[in-house]
């Protein structure tokens, strides 16, 4: 038994919680400057040549779980143990003391007060009248009160005591929902043109809500730089209900657990006309060889595929400029222009952007939130200083003896104490 309260003791101090505490936010850095959840590829190809911190290679970048950190065993294990000794920490400590400050203490010696933080020996002449004064004064003030044969007990700001009890519960329940949310939760990126939708299964792998893009725009400055990006996205649910909204950058939309944030733009496609054929609109990739930020095709000028040239685009605003297949380049085409290309008459109709959204389903959420509440509560009930004060009057005597002490902010009841004792002496 004596073992079992050592190491429960163990468990609960103050040096172990700050150790964990330390632990948990480097392994956040760690999780923040490694990127997460990608190929083990990736992993050898950044890591092999350029190890984290000098000596972790892809390797054992791998095996100790750090491309995954919020999900793996050690993050977990850490989690669950500075839960556990939060859990522990109230039971032991916080609730015994909670418990303390609702017992009312009846002290019937004045060497009792005499030991308390503030305490003090008035002489006066009418005993019963003083004491029935302060008594109604203090309640006046707001204190509880509690008389017993000519003794005194009050005391104000218990609820404080609950604070420290909602601020761990708050905690554990932060940890739970976080990961939780880490183990349960999906992340979805998906660029998408106008008109185009894309549809969620549930977990029975049938068609859940339905997410399509009516509407993307980009927002510029007068140096053609993006700005904002805003998209109208409609939810649309197996029932045929559907609702709209426009999200943009650090403006999502929330529906029903799932959180659509606008996160990235790219091109999609370019309409064009070769000579008099219908409107063609051709799909567009990235050419990372040419730019960060290029897309372009490969299109024949000629019925029978001979002839390429090489379409590329910086912008949804064009222009467009035509090479030839050995890299030449042709000409500059904005929207809306046409002009003969290899003795092919071609026209630019317009430049098709793509949303950039990104999908998250986090069912740790809710936890989170209630999380934060309950440590906001108990953050706020922490500030509340707990006071208590006992007068004592001793039967036979002119004096009457009066203390109290508080668990923070002495010096304010030590300020409160001679308004008290002022109504003693009168």
């Amino acid at each position: 038994m004596k073992k079992i309260s050592q190491v429960l003791n163990w468990l609960s101090s103050l040096k172990i919680a700050i150790l964990l505490l330390l632990l948990i936010a480097i392994s956040c850095a760690t999780g923040t400057l490694i990127p997460q959840q990608e190929s083990d590829q990736f992993y050898y190809d950044n890591f092999n040549k350029n190890p984290f911190l000098g000596v972790i290679n892809g390797n054992i970048l791998l095996l100790l779980e750090f491309n995954h950190v919020y999900t793996s065993f050690w993050f977990l294990f850490l989690l669950i143990w500075l839960g556990l000794a939060l859990a522990v920490c109230s039971f032991r400590r916080q609730l015994p003391i909670l418990k303390s400050a609702l017992n009312w203490i009846d002290y019937k010696s004045p060497r009792q007060i005499a030991k308390l933080s503030i305490a003090q020996t008035i002489v006066t002449n009418n005993n019963l009248e003083s004491l029935e004064k302060i008594k109604l004064n203090l309640r006046a003030q707001g204190w509880n009160v509690k008389e017993t044969d000519g003794r005194i007990a009050a005391r104000q700001g218990v609820i404080g005591r609950v604070g420290p009890i909602l601020i761990h519960l708050g905690m554990i329940l932060l940890m739970i929902g976080a990961t939780y949310g880490s183990l349960n939760g999906k992340t979805i990126e998906k660029f998408l043109a106008p008109g185009r939708s894309i549809d969620l299964l549930t977990n029975n792998e049938e068609t859940g809500l339905t997410i399509e893009l009516q509407k993307f725009q980009i927002e510029r400055d007068p140096q053609g730089r993006p700005e904002q990006y805003r998209s109208i996205v409609n939810v649309i649910e197996p029932n045929g209900n559907t609702q709209s909204k426009e999200i943009s950058v650090n403006y999502p939309f929330r529906y029903k657990g799932l959180t659509l944030y606008q996160a990235d733009w790219s091109l999609a496609a370019i309409t064009i006309q070769i000579e008099n054929s219908p409107k063609l609109q051709i799909p567009i990739e990235p050419i990372p060889e040419l730019g960060e930020q290029v897309w372009g095709t490969i299109i024949p000028t000629k019925k029978d595929g001979t002839n390429p040239i090489l379409l590329t685009v910086e912008s949804e605003l064009g222009p467009v400029i035509i090479y030839n297949s050995d890299g030449t380049l042709l000409t500059t085409l904005s929207t809306n222009k046409e002009e003969l290309v290899k003795e092919t008459l071609i026209k630019i109709i317009n430049i098709i952007p793509s949303s950039g959204l990104l999908l998250k389903h986090d069912p740790g959420v809710p936890l989170v939130y209630t999380s934060f509440a309950i440590i906001l509560i108990g953050g706020s009930l922490s500030i509340i200083s707990t006071k208590k004060i006992w007068i004592l009057h001793e039967k036979g005597k002119s004096m009457i003896y009066i203390g109290g002490l508080s668990n923070r902010n002495l010096s304010g009841l030590s300020k409160e104490l001679p308004n008290f004792i002022s109504l003693l002496e009168n």
